[in-house]
């Protein structure tokens, strides 16, 4: 069973905007069994558009985004019901809703916004929840065409809750289970070479792995498909209690967990309080902690220190190992994380240092030296790292290696293995 999605919209076209919606789209497909034939962008005109389904061919179901509004450029809807050949009516649900969506805000509706609830007569109507747009299904020559709104979270409200209920009704494709292993601080390639064994007798009990990395961490993802998806949940969680134990110092989460949630996972399961000082980093280790909902029951705050001034003054840094060492060394990563630990009294303090780049870098410290200090109630330790030579990505591995690194400490220090806490 094959699926092709197309995605309608100059703006992902000349790249104003990130088209999202298809790497969404294309999990919760996979995750129905259905493969993905294609994916495709076009632009708002009907030309396009029309050109886009008429090279339908062997495709079971098509899904579209995008080109729905109210304003003269959301051409979809007319396209579509020229294509099908279709007359309109008005859906008096939709109308409702949309005059609920302005009576709410007090506001008059524009009779442009009226014309929402006109839809082809050949649809049926997805109910979109969360705007004005409605969702819409068609059926021609055995192939199932699903139009939604282009807005990510509109359209995923109106896929989750109104067409996959419907695609499972009619079509059947073989279960498929998913189980990713979520890593930090070890290179693709060298996590290869540790999990190859493992590895082979993976792919020959039929199952399949991916490496997905990023900067700083690398997913691994065990897929498997069959009749049985129960079975082939027990075969998965099998084959990753066989690979933990190999990259134990790497692993800490599964399915997309983000590091910034399993650390504060860890914090609040031994109550315990954290605080950041930053060099390199620029704040984005303690925005990262601070994204997660609770973060304050156990994050304290956190000292951008970029000059060697607000060192001193901030962190009580020693000006004399600013002179002899430099602000990227270990004595000053060290003063920064206990003096952090001072300053907002926490239990524990994260500090980075180093030579994002691109330039700044010398022979001794060439770009993308970072160190990086954690400081505890047992003492501190600092650890140096080579980034790379790409700015952003060297600000956001030095914040998730300050984090990988303050979570295996709180575990040494409460004796715990880290494989007691994965779940």
């Amino acid at each position: 069973m094959k699926a092709r999605i197309i995605t309608i919209g100059d703006e992902i076209l000349i790249g104003q905007i990130v088209d999202t919606n298809s790497a969404w789209l294309a999990t919760q497909l996979h995750q129905l069994g259905i493969g993905i034939e294609s994916i495709v962008s076009i632009s708002d005109t009907r030309e396009a558009i029309h050109g886009a389904l008429d090279a339908v061919n062997g495709v079971e179901l098509v899904i579209m985004t995008g080109g729905l509004g109210p304003t003269k450029d959301d051409i979809t809807k007319g396209a579509l019901a020229e294509w099908f050949n279709s007359g309109w009516r008005t859906d008096e649900r939709v109308l409702a809703r949309v005059e609920e969506h302005f009576a709410i805000r007090g506001i008059p509706m524009p009779e442009v916004n009226r014309e929402q609830a006109e839809v082809p007569e050949v649809c049926e109507v997805l109910f979109n929840a969360h705007g004005s747009a409605p969702g819409m299904w068609f059926e021609k020559n055995e192939t199932v065409f699903i139009s939604m709104p282009g807005v990510p979270f509109e359209m995923k409200s109106i896929f989750a809750d109104e067409a996959i209920p419907k695609i499972q009704s009619r079509m059947k494709g073989l279960p498929i289970v998913h189980k990713t292993i979520m890593t930090q601080g070890i290179g693709e390639s060298s996590l290869m070479e540790i999990i190859t064994d493992w590895e082979t007798q993976l792919r020959e009990s039929g199952l399949k792995l991916a490496y997905l990395p990023s900067a700083g961490a690398v997913r691994l993802r065990i897929t498997g498909q069959g009749e049985d998806q129960y079975a082939l949940q027990r075969q998965i969680d099998s084959q990753v209690g066989n690979v933990l134990p190999l990259i134990t110092d790497y692993a800490f989460g599964f399915d997309d967990e983000r590091l910034e949630v399993a650390l504060g996972r860890i914090l609040k399961k031994f109550g315990k309080t954290m605080s950041t000082a930053e060099s390199c980093t620029g704040g984005y280790l303690s925005h990262l902690i601070t994204t997660i909902p609770g973060s304050s029951a156990y994050f304290l705050g956190g000292a951008v220190t970029y000059s060697n001034e607000a060192k001193e003054n901030l962190l009580s840094v020693r000006n004399e190992s600013l002179v002899q060492f430099g602000a990227v060394s270990e004595e000053v990563a060290l003063q920064m994380a206990e003096g952090a630990r001072k300053v907002y009294g926490s239990d524990y303090a994260v500090a980075t240092t180093g030579v994002a780049g691109p330039d700044g870098g010398t022979e001794e410290k060439p770009v993308g030296t970072v160190w990086i200090a954690v400081a505890g109630p047992n003492g501190s330790k600092a650890h140096r790292f080579r980034m790379g030579d790409e700015r952003e990505r060297n600000i956001r591995k030095s914040a998730l290696q300050g984090m990988q690194l303050l979570r295996k400490q709180i575990l040494e220090d409460e004796g715990i293995s880290p494989l007691e806490v994965l779940h």
